[in-house]
């Protein structure tokens, strides 16, 4: 399963947004632009979406940005992402009123496809926004907004060994 443009900046958005839950100023679409490299229009369109969701409370003007409507902690991944995805064909089969394969009925990869993506949406149903961040404590001599760490959940390998991103032959990592 990949997901869209759009459902990956709308969690980036909400994570951001629940990143910056404490500070005096709420986020605004510019800061989460910028800090993404996204477009702010396109953003835009996704905020004005999450907004109608009622995930996103958003004032405009002066002091104005965007603020979760929901704790972070009742925001789940696999609800958000039913909601913003708008494809979940994985292939032909799953759509009766285009399916042309000539296996269908003999077929069982489409019950395994079914069972794989049921699952993945499960273990999404068990995460929550707030499980995608955590606060930092801001460097010494730093002043401002507070930093951010994103933490993945993701367990260690037993070994205890750091992962390190796979560089392609000639290539540089990010």
């Amino acid at each position: 399963m990949r997901l869209t443009h759009w459902t990956d900046y709308s969690l980036r958005v909400l994570m951001y947004c629940a990143a910056s839950a404490q500070r005096e100023q709420p986020a605004t679409i510019g800061e989460i632009a910028e800090a993404h490299g996204i477009s702010r229009s396109h953003l835009t369109k996704i905020v004005m979406t999450l907004s109608g969701l009622g995930l996103l409370e958003t004032t405009r003007g002066r002091g104005g940005g965007l603020r979760l409507l929901k704790p972070a902690q009742s925001i789940v991944l696999g609800e958000v992402i039913r909601q913003t995805e708008s494809d979940f064909t994985l292939v032909e089969c799953f759509d009766a009123a285009h399916n042309t394969c000539r296996l269908d009925g003999h077929c069982r990869l489409k019950g395994a496809l079914r069972e794989a993506m049921d699952r993945y949406l499960e273990v999404l149903d068990g995460v929550t926004l707030a499980d995608l961040i955590a606060p930092m404590e801001p460097a010494p001599g730093v002043r401002g907004g507070q930093r951010v760490r994103f933490v993945t959940g993701l367990p260690r390998p037993p070994d205890g060994a750091v992962r390190r991103p796979r560089v392609p032959a000639g290539g540089e990592s990010r």
